[in-house]
């Protein structure tokens, strides 16, 4: 390979690794039913649940959110008890975008935490347990009608309030790898976490490509405005709702990328 393509080559890579993307967030509450049993203490404001979901618990007792520090004050999430649900606006609709890591198109943060078996060191028991999970069943709606939403294929769906417990520290636009699952955190540091995470936030991962209609039948959705949590049984916490996102081409990486075309069409008309 001519020494000038090598360079521009190694160039579009690096850009490529490092684009940012613009953060999308849950920005308005639609709806919000607190159920028979959300947690006491005042947990029912749903605002809570609008922007990104929560890096750093304020407070003589808080610090940094980790995979075993979860956000826990009723100023970071919101509960829903059985029978309740919480109906949110993204003000960009979620795209669904078959290329986004795993196929996923949403996440949703939640306050579970692994189990710190050798607390305050940070590392998770032998079966790499959690505590504050839903253990019960919940269903996902999505659609560009609040009054007419579509099931997520329960079937498909996980339940709301699960793995993947939220890291502060990483991207809430990149999904977890959803073929981890708890045994795969048995024993691990807080760095072995975060290496299995991949650079990930965390979050439960949601893909719109499992609508479907009252029949059962797939639905196919371009995108989605709205998102609604229904608890079946069980309460879940909720922290936050965001994007996946594939990180968007910057006006330097398309000038790198012109500069690929300019040196390829020079090779050809060269004989190179």
């Amino acid at each position: 390979m001519h020494k000038s393509l090598i360079i521009v080559t190694a160039l579009l890579g690096a850009v490529a690794s490092t684009l940012p993307a613009v953060a999308q967030f849950a920005t308005r509450v639609e709806g919000y039913t607190a159920g028979s049993n959300p947690a006491p203490g005042g947990y029912t404001d749903p605002s809570v649940a609008l922007g990104e979901p929560s890096r750093v618990t304020p407070g003589q007792f808080g610090g940094p959110v980790t995979p075993f520090a979860a956000p826990y004050l009723n100023s970071q999430v919101v509960s829903i008890g059985q029978g309740g649900s919480l109906t949110v606006e993204f003000a960009n609709p979620v795209q669904n975008n078959p290329l986004n890591p795993f196929g996923f198109d949403f996440l949703i943060f939640g306050g579970t935490s692994f189990v710190d078996f050798d607390w305050p060191n940070g590392v998770a028991d032998g079966t790499g347990s959690t505590f504050g999970e839903n253990s019960g069943s919940t269903r996902v709606y999505v659609g560009n009608d609040v009054n007419n939403l579509f099931l997520l294929n329960p079937s498909l769906a996980p339940v709301v309030d699960g793995l993947f417990p939220t890291d502060g520290a990483g991207n809430f636009h990149r999904p977890v790898n959803p073929a981890l699952n708890n045994a795969s955190f048995a024993s691990q540091t807080l760095a072995g976490i975060r290496t299995l995470y991949n650079g990930s936030g965390g979050g439960t991962g949601f893909d719109l490509a499992w609508a479907v209609d009252a029949q059962n039948n797939p639905v196919n959705l371009a995108s989605a405005r709205f998102v609604r949590v229904e608890v079946l049984t069980g309460r879940s916490e909720i922290d936050a709702f965001s994007a996946v996102m594939v990180p968007e081409p910057t006006v330097f990486a398309l000038a790198v990328a012109g500069l690929a075309g300019l040196v390829c069409c020079r090779r050809k008309r060269q004989g190179w």
